[in-house]
């Protein structure tokens, strides 16, 4: 499948490398025929497109046969039914390759209007009331690109193929009206090679067996948005379970079958489905709910009605998984079902409430898991996976909105990341928690049964809370949803003679974008005494200065924290008693969600530049090797690693380096110590190893068959290869070629891929970056994984020539790669630079790029942050004076 033309800066920098006209690389493809004028038909699918079809279109239904028996291209014919008020023109939506035989209402449309992203049919084919219009047309299939991907499974030799159209792909796959507040009911009709069996979103009708081929016609679906619609075909197997008093089927590889844990995977799926029915008072929306573990799969997963895709590498194991995995796992599954109500029976009108479908959906999952499992710690699994990320996000100047406006849904992709996914959640949990849980829950069952099968905006879903709790919710959404950044509270404690006398709270905002207004902020203070003893004093803080005074006698606390619970959405940095306590007594917060908000309190006070990060590590060395808890030894271990990698100067590295390894060789040894505990120290070691005895060690476990008190199985060998090789280990190439042949499998392949990315080579990087952008057979799940390997922090000399091709390359990506792809893009180069030159190198880009639309320059901005952050960090540490400020 050839791809568009590259931007010219990129072009350059590739043939320069000599490797453009590489035989292997597609030619860019020809320019598109010239578009209408009509402001309705511009490239994508603009609002005002959008507006002009809901005014005028409804009662849509598709009727969609496709063949897919081909190797590269589907075959199609599409009936689109619909209703038609009012005057004008109809547009319908298609990328596809070949489009023929269009009618309308039976007739050849004469004066069609087809500029390859758009059909325009005249007025005058189409009339009041019912309308049809149909068409013939084919579809690309790919392994990359595509609406429709393609995945050979090396270990057997079989190929499978599962859609992929979310936001605003599904005009990729047929003609339609790709817009989410157009819902239609469709009737699906898939031709298979013989072998295969599908799954899509309604239950299967009936099967015709033809010559070599098998034809599934699946029921017409109860209404939902196009980029829902889904199917995947294959020679997959299929365990199907009662569970729950229905009937759940997971579809997954043959190659795999065994490994998948076919009983437990069907049950959460069944679980989650019975406790929201429950708890939202409205029963399951369709008509069944199958899942598919989906090869190559580059999100999580997607939430399709009755046909739920996830990702098969994060829900089969390779190598036994820790519990942070297993709650990861569990949270995903939790958040897809959830979607069944909240974005697939109720969905956002348009993708600039994206929030509205996917914070839901986190929130819920954590409150299920609370639920069905108290023992999990759920609120700090939530928290670890949540808030961090949203306030590193939210506090940068290129943060937005909770709802992001969006004139277009080509820049909807851009909406997608930690404001949305990981800020709305947090956002939910005040709000839970400033009206209760009673109407909280009264509130969601209002706003699902209003708007079931139907869209909505976050007005209608806040004042169905609203109502529930008989206030008004206006002036929380206006500060909550449409303003941008975060608060950040400022702790200030006056204690005299041993008695705590005030707890002054201050909060501003994170940066200037945000104004200067308080947010109005429901939360609890954790006072925590010599003693051990701990109390709560529930606060709200409406102005900039909240000060609490006390008229019973209270003794002076050793900790402070001003959101016990995590229930506001603030960014809290510790006064500096609390702090220092801290420093040597965190480990004995026995409550794990404060525990783990206490270490990221320290972590917090390492990146604003009050605690050098050495001195973090010794906190490390010294207290981390007593906890017990899994989740936050992983997370803080990450933080260690990022600090003695990324913070430190090479100076600073050689005297940190020896003693943080040294901490995580004793972890990983430590027969006393759970695998759940041993696993993240080696794999935190394998991320820091730098020393010669380190690199040694990790070398000479691959002669082994056992590390961190289990079997050394293959992610692992895999991760201390590609360390060996990025590190420029001498026999290092030979070990990569001997776990090569070890692991033939497609996973092995996709491994080999990523560790070739870290291979301190200027060829092997030019024909990476290369491929990156030209080779139409690489999927974007690899490419994605490879990023960091190709980044390496130690490698900066040889990658900093590709951060402006990166950035340059930006627009081009938002138009060719999937959700999700542009923001590991930027972090993958922008995390793997610590230097002033790097930081030099953006900032001229963001002011040359004066053209560069503004979804992207605010994408830049949240990658730019970290990496100023580093260079400032880096530069406090040395004494020098030309420090750059973190934003």
């Amino acid at each position: 499948m050839p791809f568009p033309a590259l931007p010219r800066s990129v072009a350059a920098s590739l043939a320069a490398a000599a490797l453009v006209a590489t035989a292997s690389f597609a030619a860019p493809s020809p320019a598109r025929a010239q578009r209408a004028d009509s402001a309705l038909m511009s490239r994508g699918i603009s609002r005002e497109l959008a507006r002009y079809r809901s005014a005028r279109i409804g009662d849509v239904r598709y009727d969609l046969a496709l063949d897919v028996t081909g190797r590269d291209t589907a075959r199609g014919n599409v009936t689109v039914s619909f209703t038609r008020r009012g005057r004008g023109e109809v547009i319908l939506d298609f990328r596809g390759p070949r489009v023929w035989d269009v009618r309308a209402n039976g007739a050849a449309v004469s004066g069609l209007v087809n500029d390859g992203a758009h059909l325009r049919i005249p007025a005058r084919a189409v009339r009041p009331g019912q309308n049809t219009v149909t068409a013939s047309f084919t579809a690309l299939i790919a392994p990359a690109g595509a609406s429709v991907i393609r995945f050979h499974d090396a270990t057997d030799g079989a190929d499978y193929l599962y859609t992929l159209l979310v936001p605003s792909d599904a005009n990729q796959l047929f003609p339609c009206f790709d817009q989410p507040d157009l819902k239609a009911r469709t009737a699906l009709t898939l031709t298979v090679p013989a072998a295969w069996t599908a799954v899509a979103n309604g239950p299967v009708q009936h099967t015709t067996r033809g010559t070599g081929t098998t034809t599934f016609a699946f029921e017409r679906t109860r209404p939902l948005s196009t980029y829902l619609i889904a199917f995947a075909a294959g020679p997959w197997a299929h365990v199907t379970r009662t569970m729950y008093g229905r009937p759940v089927t997971m579809y997954v590889r043959a190659s795999r079958a065994k490994e998948a844990e076919a009983d437990s995977l069907i049950a959460a799926n069944a679980r989650a489905a019975d406790w929201l029915a429950t708890y939202f008072g409205v029963p399951f929306p369709w008509p069944k709910l199958d899942f598919v573990l989906a090869p190559a799969f580059p999100f999580g997963g997607m939430e399709h009605p009755g046909a739920i895709f996830y990702n098969e590498n994060s829900f089969i194991y390779r190598e036994r998984p820790t519990r942070p995995q297993l709650l990861g796992r569990e949270a995903t599954i939790y958040h897809e079902v959830a979607h069944q109500w909240f974005g697939d029976l109720v969905t956002m009108q348009w993708f600039d409430d994206l929030w509205l479908k996917e914070g839901f959906a986190t929130y819920m999952a954590a409150k299920m898991q609370a639920a069905l499992e108290p023992q999990s710690n759920a609120w700090e699994t939530f928290y670890l996976r949540n808030k961090p990320l949203a306030y590193a996000t939210d506090r940068t100047a290129g943060t937005t909105p909770i709802w992001q406006e969006l004139g277009n849904l080509d820049q909807a992709k851009s909406n997608y990341g930690a404001i949305v996914y990981n800020k709305a959640p947090g956002v939910l949990k005040q709000l839970n928690y400033l009206v209760g849980d009673t109407a909280f829950r009264a509130g969601l069952h209002t706003f699902l049964t209003k708007h079931a099968y139907a869209n909505a905006t976050w007005r209608d879903l806040l004042a169905s809370v609203g109502g529930s709790a008989h206030r008004s919710l206006v002036a929380w959404g206006d500060a909550y949803i449409l303003r941008p950044g975060m608060p950040v509270i400022q702790q200030r404690v006056v204690t005299s003679g041993g008695t705590l006398q005030e707890v002054a709270l201050t909060q501003h905002p994170a940066n200037a974008l945000s104004g200067d207004a308080p947010w109005p902020i429901r939360t609890e203070v954790l006072l925590r005494y010599p003693s051990g003893r701990t109390d709560r004093m529930p606060l709200d803080l409406t102005r900039s200065e909240t000060i609490a005074r006390f008229a019973t006698p209270l003794p002076a606390p050793d900790f402070v924290f001003a959101n016990a619970g995590d229930n506001a959405y603030a960014l809290v940095v510790p006064d500096s008693a609390s702090a220092h306590w801290l420093e040597s007594n965190v480990e004995t917060l026995t409550d794990p969600l404060t525990r783990a908000m206490a270490w990221d309190a320290l972590w917090e006070l390492v990146r604003q530049r009050a605690l050098p990060p050495e001195r973090y590590l010794a906190i490390v060395e010294t207290q981390l090797p007593r906890d017990r808890d899994e989740q936050i030894v992983t997370a803080q271990l990450g933080h260690a690693a990022w600090a003695a990698t990324a913070y430190l100067d090479p100076a600073a590295q050689t005297r940190a380096l020896p003693a943080l390894e040294a901490m995580l060789r004793a972890g990983e040894t430590d027969s006393t110590l759970s695998y759940g505990l041993r696993k993240p120290q080696l794999d935190a070691l394998i991320r820091v190893a730098r020393t010669p005895e380190t690199l040694r060690y990790l070398d000479a476990l691959l002669d082994s068959t056992r590390a961190a008190g289990d079997a050394l199985r293959a992610p692992t060998r895999w991760a201390i290869v590609t360390r060996l090789l990025a590190t420029g280990v001498p026999d290092a190439s030979q070990r990569l070629a001997e776990q090569t042949r070890r692991d033939s499998t497609s996973e092995g392949k996709r491994q080999a891929f990523v560790a070739g990315a870290a291979i301190p080579d200027a060829r092997v990087k030019a024909e990476y970056f290369a491929r990156y952008l030209r080779d139409t057979t690489l999927n974007e799940d690899w490419a994605t994984a490879s990023l960091g390997a190709f980044n390496e922090l130690n490698q900066q000399q040889l990658t900093l020539p590709y951060l402006e091709p990166a950035l340059d390359t930006l627009p081009w990506l938002q138009r060719n790669r999937r959700i999700f792809f542009i923001g590991s893009w930027l972090d993958g180069f922008l995390s793997g630079q610590t230097n002033p030159d790097a930081l030099a190198t953006v900032q001229r880009f963001l002011a040359s790029a004066t053209d560069l639309p503004i979804d992207l320059r605010r994408k830049v901005l949240q990658a730019e942050d970290e990496l100023a952050r580093a260079v400032a960090i880096r530069n406090a540490a040395s004494g020098s004076g030309t420090a750059s400020s973190a934003h």
